[in-house]
């Protein structure tokens, strides 16, 4: 997939920690005191919206007004909305904020301009907060963090260029998420993940829909995702129609994080508030790609008033767990050759419980599972618990014009990543560039026949290799058959299918290996029985050894 260059280490990427981002969340981190994280985060990302719309607002406000001779008008909102440029009123803009920075009404006028910009700009009715005049919010610390954000350029031509405010506001979301923990995996998937399932799906045009999209890091955090779908915040207008993107999040204030978060980016989707099992508000949608993270384990999602609900062909889902709830959900919206690919937890590749072992046969029987990945442990802030990627394909006949792969009726890849990734903390993994460009890869190989002959536009990652084919790797990766999938009882485990690693010949002949070994088991155990004698000896000196003991 094409990488948009950037001048951040490798090692950094997927957790989107680049240039000043850690040194800015550490004096934003300070001004929190005693506000809970949850909090906090839409005090901070609120603020850091504002300087953004600001910043792009005043470059652009800055050449009208050397183009008045001309006919310009600087205070025309028609003139920055033919440059898809969000309108800021007088009352919004950063300067009139970060002069009143330090007086006691700063949280009003915040407030103020919030519902301003809301008003002039459609798009953003009733998405951003506007609680900064509560009473609880320190107006001093507000007053502090408007003057830090005041200090970065997040909005202007040569910010936008470089992602600035993006990289930003992703750190900051992965920061608040490893805050609240648990709460925190709500809203945000780790960069790895999803570029992983980005990687292997490829979803370069048609419609992409995630159910449970979070603050929106499935569109987000593709750089394809930005290009194929940029159209606003003085970009020009450059916008591509090969992308549509459909999500929906039940939970309101995520909900308000995913539309600034594609705001921020100028990226045109609709985003729904509701319940997805209950309120789906895409019903008759056929997407082409589906990627989601839902929420693990579930236990009251409304199961009992949705036993007969359409949705259900390969069997009613527990009302104690939603996981296979998600996973019909999604079937039920893939297009005639659809894919998807979504995060669930282990339990669903091998649960047999409430039923869940006979949902999972069926959708085996069907023929819609193409391929499952065993996910390294700590990987996401939400759970300690180890995870699996599913992927499903509607159509796995192959021979698309546009998508060229092979016949795999009747194939299953298993790919075991459980050894992979690297700790960035103490308690959190992430997986490498190099880990995800070797499991992309391997799929590609896998649904191609043969390795993706794209060319090689990013150097810091290994470029594909079009004359390798695919191969079982013992202990990796198996392309297992349907009767083998049966014969361990519908189980899609990946460690049942991928064997042991294979062990590296030393080359010596076995019998001289066994001479050696033995020898050394000698040396050790007489040298076990010097120390044992010592240590008798030195009990017997003590008074605590006799020999009838």
């Amino acid at each position: 997939m094409a990488k948009r260059k950037n001048n951040a280490k490798a090692a950094d990427t997927n957790g989107a920690t680049v240039g000043y981002e850690r040194h800015l969340w550490e004096m934003a981190d300070a001004l929190r005191g005693s506000m809970d994280a949850a909090e906090y985060k839409h005090v901070v990302l609120g603020l850091i919206f504002l300087k953004y719309i600001s910043d792009a607002f005043e470059e652009h406000h800055a050449k009208l007004v050397a183009e008045q001779a001309q006919g310009a008008d600087p205070e025309d909102p028609d003139e920055y909305r033919a440059q898809n440029i969000f309108w800021v009123p007088p009352e919004a803009r950063w300067a009139h904020l970060k002069a009143q920075a330090r007086q006691p009404t700063i949280g009003q006028l915040v407030d103020d301009a919030m519902a301003g910009i809301e008003r002039d700009n459609p798009a953003l009715k009733g998405v951003l907060p506007k609680d900064y005049a509560r009473p609880a919010l320190d107006k001093t610390r507000l007053g502090q963090l408007i003057d830090l954000i005041s200090n970065i350029q997040v909005g202007d031509e040569v910010s936008r260029a470089k992602d600035v405010l993006g990289r930003v506001y992703e750190y900051f979301l992965s920061q608040f998420a490893s805050r609240e923990g648990k709460k925190g995996g709500e809203f945000y998937t780790p960069r790895c993940v999803v570029k992983l399932l980005v990687e292997m799906l490829e979803p370069y045009r048609g419609r992409v829909y995630d159910p449970c999209c979070g603050s929106a890091g499935m569109f987000v955090q593709s750089v394809e995702f930005i290009r194929a779908h940029a159209s606003g915040n003085g970009n020009g207008g450059r916008a591509r129609a090969d992308i549509s993107i459909y999500g929906q999040e039940s939970n309101y204030t995520t909900w308000r994080l995913a539309k600034m978060n594609l705001a921020i980016r100028g990226i045109e989707g609709q985003i729904a508030h509701g319940d997805t099992f209950h309120n789906d508000r895409f019903p008759d949608l056929k997407a082409d790609f589906i990627l989601a993270n839902p929420p693990f384990n579930v236990s009251d999602w409304g199961g009992e008033r949705l036993r007969d609900d359409q949705r259900w062909k390969f069997g009613t889902p527990p009302v104690g767990n939603a996981n296979f709830a998600w996973v019909q959900h999604i079937v039920h919206h893939l297009a005639p050759r659809g894919v998807a690919g979504f995060v669930l937890a282990n339990g669903s590749m091998s649960s047999n419980q409430s039923g869940e072992g006979e949902i999972r046969k069926n959708l085996i029987e069907a023929d819609l599972v193409d391929c499952m990945v065993g996910l390294p442990g700590q990987l996401f802030y939400s759970t300690q618990i180890p995870a699996c990627l599913w992927f499903l394909a509607r159509d796995r006949r192959g021979g698309s014009a546009t998508r060229p792969m092979r016949d795999r009726r009747g194939e299953i890849l298993f790919i075991d990543a459980r050894k992979m990734g690297r700790m960035v903390d103490r308690t959190h993994r992430e997986l490498t560039d190099e880990d995800i460009a070797r499991i992309a890869n391997t799929y590609h190989a896998w649904r191609r026949g043969g390795f993706p002959t794209r060319p090689c536009d990013n150097p810091t990652r290994p470029c594909d290799n079009p004359t390798r084919p695919y191969q079982d790797i013992p202990g990796f990766c198996k392309s297992a058959t349907l009767e083998e999938v049966r014969k361990h009882g519908h189980v899609l485990t990946p460690g049942r299918y991928v064997g042991a690693e294979a062990q590296a010949d030393d080359g010596e002949p076995f019998e001289e290996k066994m001479k050696r070994l033995v020898a050394q088991l000698r040396e050790q155990q007489a040298e076990a029985a010097k120390l044992d004698a010592a240590i008798a000896a030195n009990l017997r000196e003590l008074g605590f050894w006799s020999e009838s003991q």
